[in-house]
């Protein structure tokens, strides 16, 4: 249960004694302003329960019911007395979304929750605030009267069959109605009729089009003189984004073009711009642009770079400079939409997993720009040497190193070596003691070695562990290219359908990690390559065609 944009936690000693209202009252802004919440008074931050013999007096419920809006304008909240499992008592707190109008402290002071922290709303934002108070309702209004009978039956079929397949829905959801089904994700309002969302998602031609805006995609080449050699273009509004998503990857070729590189006695293949990376900031474009304003999302691939511009400027809270690490849902439903079908790695940016994909292939980082009316996220094709790609290929073979330590060495490594505050600043890290959680265990397996102490403090990669970057193994199976892998499976489904994963692992080689084989696997579904029936243990794959 940890902290996030939807939640806060608070002890029972906030509202007790000499109560801080006024802070409590500053927390309900905050997640009025945002998408609304909840706030576990009675559990400490680093607890998941209240203390099993906490009881909460019922007269508590009536001071928060009088103080907030006597504290706050614009905020609507839900108190109620909740009983854990373990027999203690804490407050839940729910506080509603300001949909329309801009929550506010009655002395004038207005906050905004931005992932686990409240921040305050600077005079010059506030306008801005109120201009994407449209994007957060846009989801759930309805353009037209259209019901869940009149929407695309194939799309309708589609998103359920995608739903029940999927690993991330829980079974309570699955087991509801079809039209349960679609009322929990709001593509139906409670009169029966499609949302914006839900036209978006499950609507033909012709009721998608009528949506303001919906979202085209234009894909454009250049040639090294930065002039136009080939347009591909999605406005027809036939696809729903799921759809114009998988079209994008698979249609375009240049997506699949790579550079070898030597490795040892091995040639290893590089993807100019890693297909993980393209699914994840194409969907982000997606599932975060504005579509209260017009503009297409386009995606410029250039001899040396791809851009991908999205319409709108970054969720309020949101910088270049934090994007790694902060998590603000512009369109909260569509972002749940997009994480339950697996069509992107977590709700929020996701900017971790492609900040990982890229620096684990020895490139730079994406560079992000917020112009006046669009976000620009640019990826250079190059790789910055090949001493950092081996370096970077020996760790995660060797290490298993977790996403955050794949980050800091991969900046350290590219860096020759970096300050301490200059790492923060790359990080964007602000709390004491937080660059040690990106760090992890890179110090205790002396990877990354350091000198100085405090702010002085200097790291850089051991040289005894660059030294051994230029390595020899075994022919095996372990180090083998992602394609030929998929390729690997295609062919023992086709002649082994309805097999389990343990089955087609002692198949097509133990030694291969089952964690790859069943990313490989959760790969192919979402490409509709593959489909699987049944559930856990009893889940059996086969070929989609």
């Amino acid at each position: 249960m940890k902290e996030n944009s939807h939640l806060d936690k608070k002890s029972l000693s906030t509202i007790l004694g000499k109560p801080s209202w006024r802070e409590l009252a500053k927390d309900c802004v905050c997640f009025a302003n945002g998408v609304g919440g909840k706030i576990l008074i009675g559990i400490e931050d680093k607890n998941d329960a209240p203390a099993p013999t906490q009881k909460v007096d019922i007269e508590l419920i009536e001071k928060i019911n009088k103080n907030i809006p006597a504290l706050t304008l614009n905020v609507g909240i839900v108190p109620q007395i909740v009983k854990h499992e373990n027999g203690g008592e804490y407050i839940e707190l729910t506080v509603l979304r300001s949909k329309q109008s801009i929550a506010c402290t009655t002395d004038g002071k207005y906050y905004m929750r931005v992932s686990d922290e409240c921040k305050p709303i600077l005079p010059d934002q506030i306008e801005r605030l109120a201009a994407e108070k449209n994007t957060f309702v846009w989801e759930e209004k309805e353009v037209k009267k259209y019901t869940l009978a009149q929407a695309d039956k194939s799309k309708l079929n589609t998103f359920l069959t995608d739903i029940q397949t999927s690993e991330r829905v829980s079974p309570f959801i699955k087991e509801k109605t079809h039209e349960e089904i679609c009322e929990h994700y709001f593509l139906v309002n409670p009169d029966g009729y499609l949302t914006n969302l839900g036209v978006l998602w499950l609507g033909n031609r012709q009721q998608r089009a009528l949506l303001h805006y919906p979202p085209s995609v234009q894909f454009i080449k250049f040639d090294e003189n930065e002039q136009k050699v080939y347009k591909k273009v999605w406005d027809d509004f036939d696809l729903n984004p799921k759809e114009m998503l998988n079209s994008i990857l698979n249609e375009v070729p240049e997506w699949n073009e790579f550079i070898e590189v030597s490795d040892g006695i091995f040639r290893k293949n590089i993807y100019n711009y890693p297909p993980e990376a393209i699914r994840e900031l194409v969907a982000n474009a997606f599932a975060h642009r504005n579509y209260t304003m017009q503009g297409d999302i386009f995606i410029n691939l250039y001899r040396d770079r791809l851009e991908i511009h999205s319409p709108g400027l970054l969720p309020l809270g949101v910088t270049p400079a934090n994007i790694l690490i902060k998590s603000v849902q512009r369109n909260a439903l569509l972002s749940k939409l997009f994480y339950d079908l697996k069509l992107m790695e977590k709700e929020g940016s996701g900017y971790d997993k492609v900040y990982e994909l890229l620096l684990g292939n020895g490139k730079q980082i994406p560079e992000v720009i917020e112009g006046d009316d669009r976000v620009t996220v640019i990826l250079k094709k190059q790789i910055v040497s090949n001493k950092v790609l081996k370096l970077m290929d020996k760790a995660s073979k060797e290490l298993q190193l977790r996403q955050k330590e794949v980050i800091a060495l991969g900046l350290i490594a590219q860096k020759e070596g970096i300050s301490a505050i200059d790492l923060s600043k790359e990080l964007n890290i602000t709390q004491p003691n937080g660059l040690q959680n990106w760090l992890g265990r890179l110090l205790e397996l002396n990877v990354v070695l350091f000198k100085g102490k405090t702010k002085g403090t200097f790291y850089y990669v051991n040289p005894e562990f660059l030294r051994n970057a230029d390595f020899i193994e075994k022919t095996n199976l372990k180090r083998i290219e992602p394609h030929r892998l998929k390729e690997l499976i295609y062919e023992d489904l086709k002649n082994y359908p309805g097999s389990a994963i343990s089955e087609i692992n002692l198949r097509i080689g133990s030694e291969i990690n089952s964690r790859t084989l069943k990313t490989k696997l959760d790969e192919m579904l979402v490409e509709e390559i593959i489909r699987k029936e049944g559930e856990r243990k009893g889940t059996k794959y086969f070929l989609s065609t």
